[in-house]
């Protein structure tokens, strides 16, 4: 794990002045001790992650990537995983979808076809875009890749539900918040949308949110 993100002090100040609620949060959240954003720096361990965590809860995940690596040799690499097996990634407790997108992903990366080298000079649109064509890989997943993995600023993922509930919990709005509240939040926090949602998401979890 790498320190936060330079722009992390600058996006506390923006934020604080713009929204009331913000300002409470951040205050709030904003201990020594607070575990803030960071980043492993390893896009091919995330998009594992990210397709492994779908659709089950955190408890199984976890379990499920922990054999996942066992597997791996404890180094999660496009490497290694094109060595295993189809039955050996099933194995580990995936889906059949899921292996796919694993090895469809380690092929991708070895033969060049998906260039994580790229992401960096594509705007967050383009980038998400890309991302997306990968196998078991959509819209919200690469947009927690942009957001952790990569420390992109400016991220509002709308189709998140933590978000969406902490939204509504915060600003005392219905679930689903409306379009056009989200909209205004959006224009509000930019282009720090990353930094206000990670502390929307602390306001209604104990821990902090790692990826």
């Amino acid at each position: 794990m790498n320190n936060i993100p330079k722009y992390w002090e600058v996006a506390k100040k923006h934020l604080s002045n713009k929204d009331k609620v913000m300002k409470l949060l951040i205050k709030k959240y904003s201990s020594p001790s607070e575990t803030i954003l960071t980043t492993r720096k390893d896009i091919f361990y995330s998009l594992c992650n990210s397709i492994i965590g779908q659709q089950i809860s955190v408890a199984a995940a976890n379990s499920v990537f922990f054999k996942f690596k066992k597997k791996c040799k404890n180094k999660i690499s496009a490497k290694n995983v094109s060595k295993l097996k189809f039955s050996q990634l099933k194995s580990c407790g995936l889906s059949k979808q899921k292996v796919k997108g694993i090895q469809s992903l380690a092929k991708q990366t070895l033969d060049r076809t998906f260039n994580p080298k790229l992401i960096s000079k594509m705007s967050d649109e383009e980038a998400i875009l890309y991302l997306s064509e990968l196998r078991q890989i959509g819209r919200w997943s690469a947009e927690m890749i942009l957001l952790f993995t990569y420390n992109r600023p400016n991220i509002w993922p709308t189709q998140d539900i933590g978000l969406l509930r902490a939204i509504s919990k915060n600003y005392k709005k219905e679930y689903l918040p409306p379009e056009k509240f989200l909209r205004l939040l959006n224009k509000r926090f930019s282009p720090y949308c990353s930094v206000a949602t990670w502390y929307l998401w602390r306001s209604i979890d104990p821990e902090p949110i790692q990826y």
